[in-house]
């Protein structure tokens, strides 16, 4: 099969664009002809070995956790995915023994990985992934639109439903609005929660789209003060929730913007992961940080059911070929995109 795939760690010049064997499926595992796969920030740091991804590989290794596609063979204990099957799958890998995945709280596995990071990927025609991690496409969807949407909306499920209990009647600020994250928190937090949503962006060409998508609020972070702004909408209250998946950059102004027993949630640490906290401020307003991973499988197919009534959607900012992975690459690091990259084989 045609994959893109690295021997070692580095710039974009590591990627090869080649042949591979395709992937040996095992009795609970399916093989999917890859339709499409969306880019992620791991990927990018498992190609440059950073953020605690640094690796010898003994193999050639290929990137790529969301992918949407056809299934095209099944192991002989696989339940309800066959042949033929559109399906999404979800990039997280879990154990199903640990104490965590027997209680149902698989997002917890102790031993979990993920599809691209831990086991091979979907920059290539064909990927292998456990059958319980598939789930049946709407003929709605578009491959590219289902890949956008599981490593960005699958933690803003965790994060704006269950942990942070975000409600109708409250303010969520999004940090970043831009990137995938901030597409899918934007969405969940207005169109599953109903809530009232102020982002942030650098630009206005970006503002507008955070607001077409259904921002109320649009801070542009390069001409404004974050921190002043949201006391200024929020008539000095602040909001109920933040989410963060920036990191330090915007941490300070953030935090600050948090009004008392609101909920600071983080899943990503983009532009870096140490900052400093007030440890007072914590029970003198009475405020929660949290960090969520991604979520549990069923947090998948609710995503999905919704995406194919149309009510969210994954936001695909441009598809590159297979084979110009690397100019994909390029355009991550360069931040001048709104939504997802995605590669079609």
């Amino acid at each position: 099969m045609k994959a893109v795939y690295i021997k070692s760690q580095g710039g974009v010049e590591v990627f090869t664009y080649g042949e591979l064997p395709e992937p040996t499926i095992g009795p609970t595992e399916i093989s999917v002809r890859v339709g499409a796969c969306a880019l992620n920030r791991l990927d990018v740091y498992t190609r440059m070995g950073v953020r605690g991804t640094k690796r010898e590989f003994k193999e050639p290794h290929i990137l790529g956790g969301d992918v949407a596609g056809d299934v095209v063979e099944v192991g002989k204990d696989v339940v309800g995915i066959k042949e033929g099957d559109r399906v999404v799958l979800n990039p997280r890998l879990t154990c199903g023994q640990c104490h965590y995945c027997l209680a149902g709280d698989d997002e917890f596995c102790r031993r979990a990985g993920m599809i691209g990071s831990s086991a091979n990927g979907g920059y290539a025609e064909y990927v292998k992934a456990p059958g319980v991690n598939a789930v049946p496409l709407p003929a709605s969807l578009s491959y590219a639109e289902a890949a956008a949407m599981p490593t960005v909306f699958m933690p803003m499920w965790s994060m704006l439903l269950r942990r942070g209990q975000l409600k109708p009647w409250e303010t969520a600020l999004v940090l970043s609005a831009s990137s995938g994250v901030g597409t899918a928190a934007i969405q969940v937090a207005k169109n599953v929660i109903g809530a009232r949503i102020i982002a942030t962006t650098s630009t206005a060409e970006k503002a507008q789209k955070a607001k077409e998508l259904g921002a109320d609020e649009v801070i542009i972070y390069t001409q404004e003060d974050i921190e002043q702004r949201v006391k200024e909408l929020t008539k000095g209250e602040g909001v109920d929730v933040v989410v963060d998946h920036v990191g330090s950059d915007f941490w300070e102004k953030a935090f600050a913007s948090l009004r008392i027993g609101g909920r600071y949630g983080i899943c990503g640490v983009t532009t870096g992961y140490r900052a400093q906290l007030q440890m007072g401020s914590l029970f003198t307003r009475q405020v929660t940080v949290f960090g969520v991973f991604m979520g549990n499988k069923e947090d998948l197919r609710q995503i999905v059911e919704l995406a194919g009534r149309g009510i969210i959607k994954g936001v695909v900012h441009q598809t590159f070929p297979l084979s110009e992975a690397a100019r994909a690459h390029q355009v991550m690091e360069s931040l001048s995109f709104f939504g997802k990259l995605v590669l079609v084989p």
